[in-house]
């Protein structure tokens, strides 16, 4: 643990830790509920959220702010990309803003960053507009939450798959390994989404919402198999989400891998989840592209989706 110098004004203080005690990632999770009830999305990322939790993870470091002994503000540093600069998320809680808190937090990443920083805005709110600008960070990455009805007058169309594949269920335990494979390949440029590992999936199998029914993997028969067990091989996914409180269905992640690309296999799966998300009741479909994916928003465009939000993410120039 540090005292940061970021936190020079009295009554505060920022602790910098490799990893939380339950009690403290608790703390940082009711901060966060707090914030997301008032500002109406959340301040830190799924990956984040599950940072908080499980011990020290290599990379990772928390910061917590307290003013006058109380927890107020919290931060995350993420340094796992071996080319990108650290990657952060922070917030202040609601009834403590205004105070410099946020200001102090940022500082704080710069330092512990060496002043090679990438930040993100969730939701792209103007107190977030000024304090990048305060640090002297600029805006480089726009990634869009973009939402259609799953019921209505917008039908879906059928899903129409490449021939020679078809479409199963990921099944827990014996789909790992090859699914991980695909979606390092899938996403060799993405960074947040290539880099999973095995425990980054656990994480996730471990969450109330994991639903491995709505986990799909299109699937190839290689014709030099011996057998039929395991002889498929994984060459698209569409892994959707529920967020019951929400009533939200999400295209969580879809993916293809290299060889399998520009065949329709990617339109197929989307359109295979989002049949499987209306008939499981949700009214509204979600989904997160970036904003230069001029291919993956010409799709879901077409498919009725409409921009509903945009985050963004700003960074120290380089």
């Amino acid at each position: 643990m540090t005292n940061d110098p970021a936190a020079l004004t009295p009554g505060r203080e920022i602790h910098t830790l490799d990893e939380l005690t339950h009690e403290q990632a608790q703390a940082v999770l009711d901060l966060l509920a707090d914030a997301a009830r008032s500002d109406g999305m959340q301040a830190v990322s799924e990956q984040g959220r599950l940072q908080l939790r499980g011990g020290r993870r290599e990379g990772i470091k928390h910061m917590l702010l307290y003013a006058d002994g109380q927890l107020v503000g919290y931060a995350q540093l993420e340094d796992t990309d071996p080319v990108e600069a650290p990657a952060a998320e922070l917030v202040v809680h609601p009834d403590h803003r205004g105070r410099g808190h946020g200001r102090a937090l940022g500082s704080a990443l710069l330092a512990a960053s060496g002043k090679r920083l990438r930040v993100w805005a969730h939701g792209g709110k103007s107190a977030a507009r000024h304090l990048a600008q305060v640090l002297g960070l600029t805006l480089f990455r726009e990634l869009r939450q973009m939402r259609r009805p799953l019921a209505g007058s917008q039908e879906l169309p059928d899903p129409v798959l490449p021939d020679g594949i078809t479409v199963r269920a990921f099944v827990p335990g014996e789909d790992d390994a090859a699914w991980l494979a695909v979606n390092a390949a899938a996403f060799a440029h993405h960074p947040e989404q290539g880099s999973l590992t095995q425990r980054d999936l656990d994480d996730r199998k471990a969450e109330p919402w994991f639903d491995p029914k709505g986990f799909f993997l299109a699937v190839r028969t290689d014709s030099d198999s011996v057998s039929t067990a395991g002889s498929d091989r994984i060459v698209g996914f569409h892994w959707t989400k529920v967020h019951a409180e929400e009533r939200l269905g999400e295209v969580y992640v879809v993916g293809v891998g290299p060889d399998a690309q520009g065949s329709g296999v990617g339109k197929a799966l989307t359109v295979i989840g989002l049949r499987h998300l209306a008939a499981e009741g949700l009214p509204t479909a979600m989904l997160y592209v970036d904003g230069d994916n001029i291919p993956a928003l010409t799709v879901y465009e077409r498919l009725g989706f409409v921009t509903h939000e945009v985050d963004l993410m700003y960074r120290t120039e380089t």
